[in-house]
């Protein structure tokens, strides 16, 4: 069984809680992928070089001069700063963008009707899944940033989760796979302060009537769009979890 494990910015920006995550991921058994996202890193950056950080709907507009810098920290201190800690826990990993083993090729997307700049839209085909299980057969753990490629060099930056459902998707023609989706909550909850109203599993039945109610609602219906996606093209299992326990048989399971 491959995992392929993603984690958010909330992880990322706070320094214990990474290092706490790197631990455990280190110690999960078998062959892993670790996908990752941006954090704040990117606008304090921008704000440094006095580049305004322009947001739709929540999402980074992606102009020239912001492709720049989210390449600079989401493919290179931040991939490279999970990289040392996991090699610092023994676990041999190597950090990578999809330009990188031309391991995952992405699409400009249609400047209609929102033109977000240079943001991607992976490929359907876009995926080098021989080249990842090529590493992990090696007993090396991919590390991916969300920075991707075109194929005629441009780089665009993608939604991590996108990536990690995209990268399962693609290693489960090949191999077993498992996906988790690690955040800071314990997993989906309708109410989202309150930890004990947590749904410890979602199937595509109870999914519309949890939508309709507003139990789930804003940014966690992509990422169950996403993992319901995964699921009907081969993943064996997804879960949404907290990354504080991640080792423990905890959180939300997305079935069929």
């Amino acid at each position: 069984m491959i995992t392929v494990v993603k984690i958010g910015g909330n992880v990322i920006d706070n320094p214990e809680a990474l290092k706490a995550f790197i631990a455990d991921f280190a110690k999960m058994p078998g062959k892993k992928i670790l996908v990752h996202g941006g954090g704040k890193e990117a606008t304090r950056l921008s704000a440094t070089l006095g580049i305004e950080t322009k947001m739709i709907g929540g999402r980074r507009v992606t102009d020239r001069a912001t492709l720049d810098v989210v390449t600079m920290v989401y493919a290179g201190l931040i991939n490279k700063r999970i990289v040392a800690l996991l090699q610092a826990e023994g676990c041999n990993a190597i950090g990578l963008s999809g330009a990188d083993g031309n391991v995952i090729r992405a699409t400009r997307r249609n400047p209609e009707p929102v033109d977000y700049g240079y943001v991607g839209d992976i490929n359907d085909d876009g995926v080098n899944a021989a080249f990842i299980i090529s590493l992990l057969d090696k007993g090396v753990t991919p590390v991916f940033s969300a920075i991707n490629h075109d194929g005629n060099g441009e780089l665009l930056n993608c939604n991590a989760d996108s990536v990690a459902s995209a990268v399962a998707v693609a290693c489960s023609r090949l191999a077993p796979v498992s996906l988790t989706f690690c955040f800071e909550k314990s997993g989906v909850l309708t109410d989202v302060d309150d930890e004990s109203t947590l749904i410890s599993r979602i199937d595509l039945q109870s999914y519309r009537p949890l939508i309709e109610s507003g139990a789930i609602s804003g940014g966690m219906l992509p990422k169950i769009d996403n993992a319901f996606k995964a699921i009907q093209s081969g993943v064996e299992k997804v879960v949404i979890k907290s990354s504080a326990r991640l080792l423990a048989d905890h959180g939300t399971t997305i079935t069929k």
